[in-house]
């Protein structure tokens, strides 16, 4: 049922066209920085985009500018985790990384605490009105979730068609505060 729920999403989602993302992107993203748990952040974390994700680029640049501590995560595959650390510069702190996506570039690493985090995007295939979320099936999220300080705010950026009826949760999948779609915001 999740396999296949995945792979239905994910071919919905790859259908999308470029404006599609864009202009869908570009609504969720005001949507979610006009949200008073974001403008009380002091550290942001974001994911960077692909396959069709909500493009975060744009979001990334203006909270750099606000002057908030914007954190990416480093995937690390062998150890099955992620390590939030600090971008100054967008997209030039950079490069490709483990599954394609961009992280930070070497001599760019600087690791932050989860504790320190305020408020967290959080990617995934498909979402459901209680918070329930279903990933990528690596279970990166799901640990590292569960490091970041208590109170901080967990936010799905995620387009209409990745919200279910049903998205099957499991004991260990950690559910998120809010969902932010194109059309509204949803508070789980």
């Amino acid at each position: 049922m999740k396999k296949q729920l995945r792979k239905d999403v994910l071919r919905e989602r790859m259908a999308l066209s470029h404006e599609e993302v864009s202009s869908g992107s570009r609504q969720i993203c005001e949507r979610l920085m006009q949200m008073p748990e974001f403008t009380q952040a002091g550290t942001v974390m974001f994911f960077i985009d692909f396959r069709n994700e909500v493009a975060t680029g744009e979001a990334i640049k203006a909270t750099l500018k606000l002057g908030k501590r914007v954190v990416v995560p480093i995937t690390d595959i062998p150890n099955r985790k992620l390590t939030p650390s600090q971008i100054v510069h967008y997209p030039e702190d950079l490069q490709s990384g483990a599954y394609g996506i961009l992280e930070p570039r070497p001599e760019c690493v600087r690791p932050v605490p989860p504790q320190e985090i305020d408020f967290v995007a959080v990617p995934g295939v498909a979402f459901d009105v209680r918070g329930n979320r279903l990933g990528y099936g690596g279970g990166f999220y799901d640990r590292f979730l569960r490091t970041v300080k208590p109170g901080a705010t967990l936010v799905a950026p995620a387009f209409e068609l990745q919200l279910k009826e049903e998205v099957y949760p499991e004991v260990h999948d950690y559910p998120m505060h809010w969902i932010v779609t194109e059309k509204r915001l949803i508070k789980c």
